[in-house]
């Protein structure tokens, strides 16, 4: 089941927020979000629900059992064997394919990989699992003594199979207890809201043309097809995948902030307009936030940081940012892509554009960001070595770009919406809303009007599109 679904909006949420508020009894209304989110993630696969308790029991009599003997090497034994069990669970069900084929391809074996289908959402909650394990061993928070408790907060279905990345400590208390009132529960909506909009509106569209151009994430162009690209044909669809995959998973992000705004969770924010960076560093430092702290907290900065083997440690983080994103190279590539960036900008290149004209920056960060999401793409090597030759050979089209360039002007007020959407002007022409509305009910009304005319648009094109595709599900 996806946010950006019929299903969803009319029939699940109605009835989980129903029930919700039908009782005050805060114990009741984890075991209700618990039901919901396990429904919510068992809908297309129920038998992984039992790998995710599984993981979920593991992990908190672990936090117990480091608790009880914090200060000692049990402690650090608890903690080794919940970075290793989850590891394994990972490569078990999400790598074991991956890693069977490099052992036969180095030893000329024949080994064969089980090839489990890969339970949605693996990569987020085993993060969530280990992060939490590790804050109690290094004493930041308390294990959480209730398992429904500790149940709900991983299987909390609106960040669970596509982030954010929820750290515990971030939402303890909110566990126990939360306030929910009518302010954030319409903030929540309104949250949502705009996050539909960004997945329905752009991202889908977005998606449609870049099927076009680089096929579909699981059926891309064959090397045959490729031969009939032009140049120009290659840079819309690549284009278009930047814009794609930043509205898919912003647009996410914002329906599960809403989401959980509305159930009295305060979630931190995921994304910051990345597009507007005017470095690499910059740009990481706005996008899938969550996932970029969590490589600072638990790999970087144990790894020594910055004082000590800094671009060891880079080295380290990327190539790990990039495995994290699938079994294939392409993804490794794709990190250590960024990592020779991040690492030229830490030794003179970041003083250089701190130098230059912002509007040069900006430039900079796109000419390296766009050509970077091809790497992410493709994961057959074959086809993303054609696919960047097609881009930067700037061969003409056999049948001239006629077909490309209508397709442009059909789309060109979405264009339009897209690209100023990029921007933080949402922000600015609501902070220039809230200094001069002086009537509350005014703006109540017209928040009010401003949500119902976007789920209106979402809902006419969700009735009108089949194409729905999600590219964060694939992690």
């Amino acid at each position: 089941m996806v946010f950006a679904s019929l299903l969803f909006l009319f029939v699940f949420l109605p009835l989980n927020l129903l029930l919700y508020y039908s009782t005050k009894n805060p114990v009741f209304r984890n075991w209700i979000l618990i039901f919901f989110s396990l429904a919510f993630y068992g809908w297309g696969e129920p038998i992984w629900i039992s790998l995710l308790i599984l993981s979920s029991m593991v992990d908190w009599g672990n936090a117990l059992f480091i608790q009880k003997h914090r200060g000692t090497k049990w402690a650090k034994v608890g903690v080794v064997f919940t970075v290793v069990f989850n590891l394994c669970l990972l490569a078990t069900f999400k790598y074991d394919v991956f890693l069977v084929t490099q052992v036969n391809s180095l030893l000329g074996t024949s080994f064969t990989a089980p090839g489990y289908a890969l339970p949605i959402g693996i990569s987020f909650y085993t993060f969530h699992t280990i992060s939490y394990v590790v804050d109690v061993y290094r004493g930041d928070i308390k294990a959480q003594r209730s398992f429904p408790n500790f149940l709900m907060y991983v299987s909390l279905y609106s960040s669970l199979v596509a982030g954010p990345i929820i750290r515990y400590a971030h939402v303890e208390h909110e566990i126990n207890k939360r306030n929910e009132n009518l302010r954030d529960f319409s903030l929540g909506i309104s949250r949502f809201c705009i996050g539909l909009f960004k997945k329905v509106i752009i991202a889908n569209v977005a998606a449609e043309i870049v099927k076009k151009y680089m096929g579909d994430n699981s059926d891309p162009l064959t090397l045959a097809e490729l031969v009939h690209l032009s140049s120009f044909e290659a840079w819309v669809g690549l284009i278009m995948f930047a814009i794609q995959i930043y509205f898919d998973f912003s647009g996410y992000s914002d329906m599960a902030i809403g989401l959980g705004r509305m159930f009295g969770f305060h979630f931190r924010e995921n994304f910051n307009y990345p597009y507007i960076s005017k470095s690499i560093g910059e740009f990481w430092r706005r996008w899938h936030i969550s996932l970029g702290s969590i490589f600072r907290d638990y790999v970087y900065i144990p790894l020594g940081g910055n004082k000590k083997r800094v671009y060891f440690n880079l080295l380290v983080v990327w190539f790990l940012t990039g495995m994290w994103h699938g079994p294939s190279w392409n993804f490794i590539f794709w990190g250590l892509y960024f990592f020779i960036f991040i690492a030229l900008e830490r030794a003179f290149l970041l003083k250089l554009l701190e130098k230059a004209p912002a509007f040069i920056s900006h430039v900079y960060a796109l000419v390296i960001i766009i050509p970077g999401w091809v790497i992410f793409y493709f994961t057959d090597t074959a086809i993303l070595g054609e696919y960047v030759a097609k881009l930067f050979t700037f061969r003409p089209s056999d049948h001239g770009n006629t077909e490309v360039i209508n397709t442009l002007t059909t789309h060109l007020f979405w264009i339009i919406i897209t690209i100023t959407l990029c921007m933080p002007v949402y922000h600015k022409v609501k902070e220039w809303v809230d200094k001069r509305t002086s009537r509350i009910t005014v703006y109540d009304t017209l928040t009010v009007g401003f949500n119902v005319l976007l789920l209106f648009l979402c809902v006419a094109q969700l009735v009108g599109k089949s194409y729905n595709p999600f590219i964060y599900f694939r992690f």
